[in-house]
């Protein structure tokens, strides 16, 4: 069997002579090249499987390399060597294609490491996750395209979009992609994190730190070692928090809370918000230094309303998937139904289609599912006009019937109810009046708890209490 074969690009032949060593005990042949010249006429005769390049070059540098391979090559990583300290310089080679990079003087132990990933490194289209893409709307092709070309790269991905649109979605498709699909993939909502413990949570901590730390912990960085962490609604991190992320993203290493020392980490690193970060830096509650670090490559997930056109195939998608889930027959949307969730704007994106789905997946008799068996929820802060033309007359009379307590109360507003309006049980008339402002907010706030709970001036912790006793924290 052939050996994989690796170009080094460098004009220090010590340097030259270190990666040969170190690569033919790895059992891998290499091509060497000390121009940029000479570099493009070995992949004119020779395609390599991997190139290992310099920044700094007799006649040019290894971006004009990198940019050449995305033109002749592009299945082929690139890996950067760069100066100790030159992070601009990596980032652009990363912004150009480059598969990673390394900085002098070397660490063979990363650099073998880096090989190995970067030869792993196989697309394939066949993955639950691609599968869970469902649409053929512009925008989607575009985005799974997007999302197979940056998986094989190890470049920070910041992806934006609004709540509910599947931005954790794009995240394992790009980790199942990468060469650290055998690894973990972990989603942290950094949002959801009390912040008093969001350092502890991200980097671990040593016994002692603090009250309560009975014990050593290694945290997420630690526990996604090889793999892809996401760090989900990244804008609500704290900005002392900020600082050491963007410690950790350029020395590659992590201070668990009260540790002298730092420990070595290896992940690709993955963020989302449905937040503007640009207007977060603007507004002083993001680092602009810190954008800069995650956003290098930027991904867009467009709402559902920009794809109408995939509603129907994602909506017979999730429920095939609820059948397989209750093991029973799945149900189908008659052209009706279609319609009126075509004609509707989804605020709340996939997520709300899916919940819309599960009611009346839940709630229809039979196995054809009619308009009048979607009972739209009113979402505060969306497009009432267009929410009223989705819903019919028939719609708004079937939900009405769904719970009778439902029916029976009066506005939230309506601060002296009488007495015949309770009905005789005071507790769950209470209830279901706390349970709808909980939703409404919820709503409102895109299900950001920690935004809910500011709103409502509430904790956190009393907001998850609550929306678990009420049965709304699914």
């Amino acid at each position: 069997m052939n050996r994989p074969t690796v170009l080094l690009v460098d004009d220090e032949p010590d340097i030259l002579q270190l990666l040969e060593i170190t690569l033919a005990r790895m059992n891998l042949s290499t091509l060497r090249a000390t121009t940029l010249a000479e570099a493009k006429a070995h992949i004119a005769t020779q395609t390599p499987d991997l190139c290992l390049t310099d920044m700094k070059l007799p006649d040019g540098n290894g971006l004009a390399l990198i940019e050449f391979m995305q033109r002749t090559c592009p299945e082929v990583p690139v890996a950067m060597i760069t100066a100790h300290g030159s992070v601009e310089s990596a980032i652009e080679a990363l912004k150009l294609g480059a598969f990673d990079f390394v900085t002098k003087p070397l660490a063979l132990d990363k650099l073998r490491e880096l090989v190995k990933q970067a030869l792993q490194v196989q697309i394939s289209a066949a993955t639950d996750s691609s599968r869970e893409m469902i649409g053929q709307a512009p925008p989607m092709v575009r985005l799974r395209a997007q999302a197979h070309k940056v998986a094989r790269s190890q470049a920070p991905v910041h992806i934006q979009g609004e709540s509910g649109v599947g931005k954790e979605v794009i995240a394992r498709l790009i980790h199942q992609l990468s060469p650290r699909a055998a690894k973990p993939f972990i989603a942290v909502n950094c949002g959801a994190i009390p912040p008093d413990l969001v350092e502890s949570e991200l980097f671990g901590h040593r016994k002692g730190a603090f009250t309560g730390a009975q014990h050593d912990k290694a945290g997420l960085f630690q526990a996604a070692s090889g793999g892809t962490l996401l760090l989900d609604e990244v804008a609500d991190l704290p900005l002392a928090v900020q600082v050491k992320l963007l410690r950790v993203i350029q020395e590659k290493a992590v201070r668990p809370v009260g540790a002298e020392t730092e420990v070595p980490t290896d992940v690709r690193l993955l963020s989302a918000t449905h937040k503007n970060l640009n207007h977060e830096v603007r507004e002083g509650r993001f680092r602009d230094d810190l954008y800069y670090r995650i956003n290098v490559i930027g991904i867009h997930v467009p709402g559902l309303r920009e794809r109408r056109e995939d509603i129907p195939e994602l909506a017979d998608h999730l429920l095939r998937r609820m059948a397989n889930e209750h093991q029973t027959s799945a149900k189908h949307l008659d052209l009706q139904a279609i319609e009126t969730l075509m004609a509707h704007d989804f605020p709340g994106n996939v997520r709300e289609l899916e919940n819309i789905l599960a009611r009346a997946n839940a709630l229809c008799e039979g196995s054809i599912i009619g308009s009048h068996d979607l009972h739209f929820e009113a979402f505060i802060g969306g497009d009432k006009q267009s929410n009223s033309t989705a819903v019919s007359a028939a719609d708004t009379r079937n939900a009405s019937k769904q719970s009778h307590a439902a029916s029976a109360l009066p506005s939230v507003n309506d601060k002296t109810p009488g007495l015949a309006e309770v009905n005789g049980d005071l507790e769950i008339y209470l209830e279901d009046i706390e349970r709808s402002i909980l939703n409404d907010a919820m709503l409102k706030h895109r299900w950001n708890k920690t935004a809910a709970a500011k709103a409502l001036g509430i904790s956190f912790r009393s907001l998850r209490y609550r929306l678990k006793k009420l049965g709304l924290d699914d």
